[in-house]
């Protein structure tokens, strides 16, 4: 590999970690297990393991971002997860910042043209 691709790889990965909380915390509108979560965002082109989400939705739970309750009236058990009202509140913030973001990076790509 040679040094651009492999400064590329590490800076697109950084980017895409800062974007996998926005991604889950939008999709934890309604109600989803893991396995659901992984699928839904790999349809959206958004590429996440699931040893990647699942720390992720630990952490978010944690953070009392999430709310999760355990369905067991299946074979098997799924824990299922929400955003919370706190989480609700941080995700508007993060979408703002997003957007201002957004925002003034394609004002500079207009301005180079």
């Amino acid at each position: 590999m040679d040094e651009v691709q492999q400064i590329y790889d590490n800076l697109a990965q950084e980017l895409h970690r800062g974007t996998l909380v926005i991604s889950v915390l939008l999709v934890l509108k309604k109600e989803e297990y893991g396995y659901s979560i992984v699928k839904y965002l790999q349809q959206k082109k958004i590429d996440i393991e699931q040893n990647t989400l699942y720390p992720l939705l630990r952490r978010l739970e944690k953070q009392r971002l999430l709310q999760s309750n355990w369905d067991v009236s299946q074979t098997r058990p799924r824990k299922y997860y929400k955003i919370s009202i706190m989480g609700e509140k941080v995700l508007k913030k993060l979408l703002e910042k997003w957007r201002g973001l957004n925002n003034a990076i394609d004002t500079i790509i207009k301005e180079e043209k």
